[in-house]
């Protein structure tokens, strides 16, 4: 009988011990932060509304509530909704707020070169050289991106980095290495046969592209990239060419989809997005080769279309600072003179059209750019809009996450001076940045009380 007694002793005095500190570890929690935002004009991505006078409250990392003041022309300091006394007022009365924009598809750890120049550049580098542009794209105002290709995981490890506060940057889903046949667009086609040289996501038939996708995933993918054509800047191939077979591709695509990750598929020519969209893809990037079946295609399985515009512009008006290799500046010339007019069939045959610029074929922290493109071909400001914040939400998956100003939602803010929906090009020079309730820029701060 003494025994279970002496047990008691103990553990009662333990328990209580750790009861306490229980209770002193909440006592210790730091409370969440809260911020109060002033928008003077509050664009409604979802219906085009402006709205005026409008308090964006936000704790932590998320918001909790919009609303207008009971008075329009109340400052920040006017009546309203009870708010902390510590809490952390943002003054943007007198500009035009909008959802932290999107970007679909980003290289965020290369820089525009190419060529044998890119053989020098190891993986630890490249993540480097992705911390530098993720910070210049942040404060651009794009606080998310979908990085589609990086050599050695550099964007895996960038993406960890940032989540750990290690370095600033947008929130970033991240494809590691793209799958490529041998030879292809992603393949390494710049050394001879004796360096044996083949770039990490190489795989070849249908056994060897479920290993390859499964590896990927296991080294830190949030979404599948495949090569389903020849491309641009690789040396050696036909952006027109099929690459991956329809096999293939649906093998590529069911284990990806069954271990809970999207496949963004590139392609160029006709034949190779029909397939990948046949395949299940969830998106086509740049597709500046396809045909009307092509097009139809896509319209009838909901596959999105990440058209990638401004790079030609870019292109086009800095060729002499660009240096393309003489293969890649002819294959320029080919896909620029026909993807306007494939992309603007595309916006007219109601195809879901998601944002993305291939940002590092020109300079980081010029995204914005690719809108007034859009609205050159055909779509409203608001629609141009929509595709970096609706549209790109759901085409990452992350609706319940980003992509509008609404409770629950992530406080990921930019402000513009002007109006967007008159002038487009505003969204070129965003002035403030929110990324989770942080304040990353603010050029509206010599106003601030």
């Amino acid at each position: 009988m003494q025994k279970p007694r002496m047990i008691r002793n103990i553990l009662i005095p333990t328990a209580l011990f750790v009861l306490a500190g229980v209770a002193f570890a909440d006592d210790a929690a730091p409370k969440p932060k809260t911020v109060i935002v002033h928008a003077g004009h509050l664009l409604d991505v979802r219906t085009g509304k402006m709205l005026a006078n409008q308090t964006i409250v936000i704790e932590g990392d998320k918001i909790v509530s919009v609303g207008a003041y009971p008075r329009a022309g109340a400052g920040p300091a006017a009546s309203g909704p009870k708010m902390p006394d510590d809490a952390q007022m943002v003054d943007l009365s007198n500009a035009t707020v909008l959802p932290g924009l999107i970007d679909a598809h980003t290289h965020i750890t290369f820089n525009p070169s190419f060529g044998y120049q890119t053989l020098a550049i190891s993986g630890p580098r490249e993540a480097l050289t992705g911390a530098k542009n993720a910070k210049i794209t942040l404060e651009a105002g794009f606080t998310t991106l979908r990085n589609l290709g990086a050599s050695d995981y550099a964007d895996v490890a960038l993406r960890d980095a940032i989540n750990a506060g290690d370095v600033p940057g947008p929130r970033l889903l991240v494809s590691g290495p793209a799958l490529s046949i041998t030879g292809g667009h992603c393949d390494n086609n710049l050394l001879p046969y004796e360096y044996h040289a083949t770039h990490g996501g190489v795989a070849d038939g249908v056994e060897a592209v479920q290993h390859k996708t499964r590896e990927i995933i296991k080294y830190g993918a949030d979404v599948i990239k495949i090569c389903a054509t020849g491309g641009v800047m690789s040396k050696g191939d036909d952006p027109n060419a099929a690459q991956y077979t329809l096999e293939e591709m649906k093998a590529i695509v069911a284990d990806a989809h069954r271990l809970g990750r999207k496949v963004a598929a590139h392609a160029h020519g006709a034949q190779g997005a029909i397939w990948a969209s046949e395949a299940g893809v969830d998106s086509i990037e740049h597709g500046h080769l396809m045909n009307d079946e092509a097009i139809a295609t896509l319209k009838k399985n909901g596959t999105y279309l990440v058209p990638t515009l401004y790079l030609m512009d870019w292109q086009r008006e800095n060729a002499a600072k660009a240096n393309l290799p003489e293969y890649s500046r002819k294959k320029m010339e080919m896909v620029s003179e026909v993807g306007r007019t494939a992309a603007k069939k595309a916006f007219a045959a109601g195809v879901k059209i998601g944002f993305g610029t291939d940002a590092a074929v020109y300079p980081h922290g010029l995204n914005a750019h690719e809108f007034a493109v859009y609205v050159k071909l055909g779509m409203t400001p608001l629609q141009a809009i929509q595709t970096a914040t609706v549209n790109d939400a759901d085409l990452l998956g992350w609706s319940d996450k980003i992509g509008t100003i609404e409770p629950g939602k992530f406080a990921d803010i930019v402000a513009v001076d002007g109006d967007p929906l008159g002038d487009i090009t505003t969204l070129e020079r965003v002035k403030f940045v929110m990324k989770g309730g942080e304040v990353v820029k603010n050029m509206y701060t010599a106003s601030q009380k």
